[in-house]
């Protein structure tokens, strides 16, 4: 059983259990909820409901159980590992690869394929659909991610990421002409009112940072490396599209009829850097922009 402490502040007086949890934590919202459901969140020694208040000041005490014998099907999907040792691994996702299972996709996603790498030697952190998983990136994201083999490395990496220690950097190809050299995008981020399968900028949102430079310039186009300084679900989608610069293929914010002929967005998880949650060694990977990207960027660059 591995044992997590949360110390809640007044700015969070008035949260459900189960929300305090996810936005502390790495833990989801859904299993939070199931560890409180199964007695194993705690204040004082006492089990608290997931509807419960905080009022300030707790110190919620999170039991998580040791990994499960997974559910999931091993399959024996290539992977493409940057990097690897006994904590963590590094893995270099192409577009078109879903992290994890959900409903109606419950096979052929990154997960599977680690479960048929790593066996059981995955954190938990996260449940059964999620073993290993720190962060995620869009099944038609490409590029790096980081993977936990326990949960010690899990919380770790987890605690940089929240803290905002830990470097990812993106590059994209956006639509329109950014005349600046770069800037930032402070803009929260939640579910979008209207379209439940959409994320939107929206007041009283969470926290959203993102980072930009501009790299290279093509008339209607501008190729610009994007870095996260928080993680919100499709955040670098959707902010650049806030700007009036919609990532070019993306299907859900940016233009419905593009030029060239994609499968998805062009964004590209190029650069990954943390701290070895064991050695304290920094750690910084890099990728190559996908074959498809490049093709779109010399196609630019002829005309």
């Amino acid at each position: 059983m591995q044992k997590i402490t949360l110390k809640a502040t007044d700015e969070n007086s008035g949260e459900r259990l189960d929300k305090f949890i996810a936005d502390n934590s790495d833990i989801s919202r859904s299993y939070a909820a199931k560890l409180c459901e199964d007695g194993l969140v705690m204040l004082g020694g006492k089990p608290l409901a997931k509807k419960y208040k905080i009022t300030g000041g707790e110190e919620i005490e999170i039991d998580v159980p040791k990994p499960e014998e997974l559910s999931i099907e091993p399959e024996n999907i290539p992977l493409d590992i940057v990097y690897e040792d006994s904590d963590v691994i590094v893995v270099n996702k192409p577009q078109g690869l879903c992290v994890h299972p959900a409903p109606g996709n419950e096979s052929g996603t990154l997960v599977n394929g680690l479960v048929y790498h790593c066996g059981g030697e995955l954190s938990a952190i996260n449940g059964v659909i999620r073993p290993g998983i720190v962060h995620r990136i869009d099944k038609d994201t490409s590029g790096l991610l980081i993977v936990a083999k326990n949960n010690e490395a899990h919380l770790k990496l987890s605690e940089q990421l929240k803290e905002r220690k830990a470097m990812r950097k993106y590059v994209a190809l956006v639509n329109g002409n950014i005349k600046e050299e770069g800037g930032t995008i402070n803009k929260p981020i939640a579910r979008n009112p209207v379209d439940r399968k959409k994320m939107a900028v929206v007041q009283g949102g969470r926290e959203a940072i993102t980072h930009f430079n501009v790299l290279e310039r093509f008339g209607q186009y501008t190729l610009v490396e994007c870095i996260l300084e928080t993680g919100r679900t499709h955040q670098i989608r959707v902010h650049m599209a806030s700007i009036g610069h919609s990532i070019v293929g993306d299907p859900l914010y940016g233009i419905k009829k593009e030029k060239f002929n994609l499968q998805g967005q062009l964004l590209h998880a190029k650069t990954i850097g943390f701290v070895h949650p064991t050695t304290g060694e920094m750690m910084e990977f890099s990728s190559e922009i996908p074959e498809y990207f490049q093709k779109v960027l010399e196609k630019l660059r002829k005309i």
